[in-house]
């Protein structure tokens, strides 16, 4: 079970990758790079996972980001 929600260009060749998957039987949001180039297209080892009991207080976290700050 994978749902991509959306990616975030970071760079000509890297995007972040942000998606609901499966683990281990456990679900989880996935945070991770996807590189696209010559050599190599794919998920990277860099990101992050959240377990899905982590969510809400993961989206409270970034909710209480203020740049004006």
């Amino acid at each position: 079970m994978e749902k991509e929600f959306g990616r975030i260009k970071k760079s000509d060749a890297i995007e972040i990758v942000i998606r609901v998957d499966e683990y281990e039987g456990k679900k989880g949001v996935t945070i991770r790079e996807f590189v696209t180039s010559e050599k190599y297209t794919g998920f990277t080892k860099n990101g992050t996972r959240i377990p899905i009991e982590k969510l809400d207080e993961f989206k409270e976290i970034i909710s209480k980001i203020n740049l004006d700050e």
